[in-house]
Parts: C-alpha cells; structure tokens; sequence
C-alpha cells in the first residue's frame, strides 16, 4: 500500500538505524510527542535498533491519557442522566474517573454511544429531538476541526438540542512546560505528524530557538521515526537547532488553513489543566461565548466538579519523560488494560499500554 509499505520498508530501516550509529557520538535524549509514535517504536522495536547512547522519552501526545480526571467526572455525571444521550469515541469509555468510568455508566442503564465522528452525534440529536445529546470532544489539534464542523453546524442548523463537552489541548504549550522544567531531560523532540498536518509547524520555531532543542516533525511508520531520529541527532552532533519537517508527504509549514480558520471561529485558547500534570497556561480550547447554548460544561453546570488523582499512579511523570511505564510499582499489577490505575494504561495511544501489550515490563534492562 503506497505511503505504507516504503515505511516499513525493514531495509531502509536497516539503513537509517546504521546510519545514526555512524554519526553519534555523545549521549543525547529525545521525546517523541505522539503516543503513536510510541506504539510504533516499542511494536517494532525501534528503540532496539539505536545505540545506546540514544535515550528515547515519552511525551504527552495521547489525547486520552492527558484528560483531567475531574473531566471524566463530569462527562460520567452528564452520561447518568436520563434526558441525555452520550455520544464518544470508544477509547474514552474505558478511562476510569474518580469511582467508575462511561462503560460502567452505560452498563448500569445510561444511554452510552460509540460514535466514529462528531457529526454522527449531531445526526443523532437531530433524530433524538426529545433528549439532550453531548459529543465527549477530546483530543489534540487533530481531531479539533472536526469537533468544532459539528459545533458550527449544529448552530447553523438550528439544532439545540446537541452539545460538545470540550477537553482539547494543544502540543507548544506543552512542550513549553516540558522544557520549563528543572527536571527535563528533553533535547530534542519528534513533533507529531498529525497535529502539524491542521496547525503547521510556525510555532515550533520560537521553541526551538529559545530553548536550544531541535524539533523533527515526523510521521508515525518505522521508517518516519528513524528518520526523523537521524534528522535530530544530526542537528544536535552539529551544533544546530532548527525545526525541519520529516512527515513532507502530508504536512506544510502553515498547516490547513482552511481548518485553522473553523477553529479560530468557535474556540478560544483557554487554560487548561492537564492529567497528571497540572495547569498549564494557554494550553486548551474552550468554545467560545457566543457557542454557549451548544457548551456541555455550561448547559450541565458541571464546571465545580474537582477530583485527586490515585497516589499510585505515575502517569503524570510518564507524559513529562521523567519516567518509562515499568518505573512504576503498580505497573502489571495493581494496573493492567482490565483494571487500568491511569489512562496511559487504558488509551489506544497510551505509553503504559503500549508498553503491557508488547511485553516490555519483561524487559530486563528497561529499554
């Protein structure tokens, strides 16, 4: 399959992982955003295929895994009522809030819907004229475009009866945050592909300058992260400190304008607490006023729902890189994709989960 099979290609993976062993020459660390970047370098072993002077951290790139705790709350408070129908991608289902999660809500009698878009929810509340229907709208700059079309549309349409209850957040303030941090190991980042496909890459710029860390946005197939490794270890044995773009195929430096335009129409940047990790300044949309009769949080007034996070769970310090999911004491334990502490275990894209399904926590030396 084109733009598949070439970037699995195990040859040129051969090629691109000797071809990094030939320039490195000092220790470097660096953060892949995605969660599926993370996936794919712990499936195929990726990391394996580096020297060992390359330190692989994860970052915060799962949408599932960053969604506050108190978030899920009120989603799970919204999903119990009986004038509501529930509408969300199945991933965010099984995400435990502070005592159950939507799948327990929806065993337990609440009309609880998979949908696999949010103008397939809208069609549901223009079928549903007598219920009060909510779209779960999480997710990073990727899926935004999309939540805010069904937003747009259901003001357009006069469709009052439809809601989006929005958690999205957004990569450069995070990646701010990161390398913020006193404790940061970060020194260079792959930037996720598919973000930069809707937003560009302007605003990796500032970042990088400022903060001395080399940025590849990179596509997420073996061959994409090897080369955009090679991209990065490159620009850091150099001496650079540049944002270039490995994932050309898909992405240009302004991104989608068209998208951007959409969004800067129906959200505004907002603070925006993040799971495990706290506030972070101007790092979330929220809808803005004038979409207030279609804003969830508002029509349920569920805005004062605050939750604490498990103490034994470590998934904010995994989503920063200071630590890698068998760190954990609950990992494979107390944690496990069935009985799930945090969302990194839970999530399609989460690090705990890529790391339980491929067997890592049997890894002897951690790698």
């Amino acid at each position: 399959m084109k733009y598949i099979d070439e970037y699995r290609d195990a040859e040129t993976a051969k090629k691109y992982a000797e071809m990094i062993h030939k320039i490195t020459t000092r220790e470097w660390t660096m953060m892949e955003i995605c969660g599926g970047q993370t996936h794919a370098i712990v499936k195929f072993g990726i990391d394996f295929l580096l020297p060992k002077e390359i330190t692989l951290v994860h970052g915060p790139g799962c949408p599932v895994c960053v969604t506050p705790l108190e978030i899920i709350d009120k989603a799970i408070v919204i999903a119990s009522r009986p004038d509501v129908i529930f509408t969300s991608f199945g991933d965010m289902l099984r995400v435990p809030g502070s005592k159950k999660d939507l799948l327990t809500v929806k065993s337990e009698g609440g009309d609880v819907r998979i949908v696999y878009s949010p103008l397939d929810a809208l069609k549901v509340a223009q079928q549903n004229p007598n219920k009060k229907v909510v779209f779960f709208a999480v997710g990073f700059e990727t899926t935004a475009p999309a939540n805010a079309m069904a937003v747009w549309q259901a003001r357009e349409l006069g469709v009052k009866n439809f809601s989006a209850l929005a958690s999205h957040v957004l990569v450069p303030p995070a990646m701010v945050a990161i390398l913020s941090s006193p404790s940061h190991l970060v020194q260079a980042f792959l930037a996720a592909g598919h973000v930069c496909t809707v937003m560009g890459y302007e605003d990796y710029f500032p970042i990088a300058g400022k903060y001395k860390a080399p940025i590849i946005v990179t596509g997420f197939e073996p061959v994409d992260i090897l080369q955009g490794i090679y991209m990065a270890v490159k620009q850091l044995e150099e001496g650079r400190v540049d944002v270039e773009n490995q994932y050309a195929r898909a992405v240009r430096r302004e991104g989608n304008i068209p998208a951007k335009k959409l969004l800067a129409d129906v959200f505004e940047v907002i603070d925006r607490k993040w799971r495990g990790i706290g506030i972070i300044p101007q790092s979330g949309w929220g809808l803005k006023p004038e979409f207030a009769d279609h804003d969830a949080e508002k029509i349920f007034d569920v805005g004062g729902i605050e939750t604490q996070e498990s103490p034994l769970c470590i998934a904010g310090e995994i989503l920063q890189g200071l630590k890698k999911p068998h760190e954990c004491t609950a990992f494979g334990t107390l944690c496990k994709p069935e009985h799930p502490l945090g969302a990194p275990m839970v999530s399609s894209e989460g690090a705990c989960a890529a790391y339980f399904a491929y067997g890592r926590y049997r890894e002897a030396d951690g790698r």
